[in-house]
């Protein structure tokens, strides 16, 4: 057993160090950041979507943005789309679940707000849903993937995809990537004195 653990964090620590290496990714997060601050500069939002893990890798990155990160400061209009079960299951039931974060993005998107849509795969047919309607609407896409990006690629218009195809290895460098996103746009709208 000890060496399976050891393997996992090896694994994790060398699909990190690739991330690490890849300049052109890093630059990409760096315009994530950018693309945040000038939204939550203008009054927009910035929304989040995920299935499954990715749903929970959403909402948590959202709270870090809406209540505080490092230290305290003014909450960013930030949310997970997921978090009303009461819209989400009906939408679910009477339009089908593929449809229910187009619906939202409808519903509560306008242009210059961010939608970020986390998936490990890139294929995931509701996000890939609000993806088109964001587009429609002048809403700037960030993706979250893993290695190809999948169907989400030419949708997004910033790409993070973790050079990795193991799943779990892709959420941690999601949830690292997102706390650095974060992290900068909190530093970068309420720097400290």
């Amino acid at each position: 057993m000890d060496h399976a653990i050891r393997q996992a964090i090896e694994t994790a620590l060398a699909t990190k160090q690739h991330i690490l290496d890849d300049a052109a990714l890093l630059q990409r997060v760096g315009q994530a950041v950018d693309t945040m601050v000038k939204a939550l500069r203008g009054g927009h939002r910035v929304l989040w979507c995920g299935n499954g893990g990715s749903a929970a890798d959403a909402q948590h990155l959202a709270a870090e943005l809406s209540g505080r990160f490092y230290y305290d400061r003014p909450p960013l209009n930030s949310e997970a789309l997921h978090c009303n079960t009461s819209y989400l299951t009906a939408v679910a039931n009477d339009y089908g679940y593929d449809l229910i974060y187009s619906r939202m993005i409808d519903g509560a998107c306008r242009e210059g707000d961010v939608l970020v849509g986390i998936s490990t795969s890139g294929n995931s047919l509701n996000i890939l849903n609000a993806f088109d309607k964001a587009r429609q609407l002048g809403v700037t896409t960030i993706a979250m993937t893993g290695q190809t990006g999948g169907k989400m690629a030419p949708l997004a218009d910033i790409l993070l995809n973790v050079p990795s195809q193991d799943t779990p290895r892709i959420q941690e460098c999601h949830i690292m990537l997102g706390h650095i996103i974060c992290e900068q746009v909190e530093s970068t709208l309420f720097p400290r004195s």
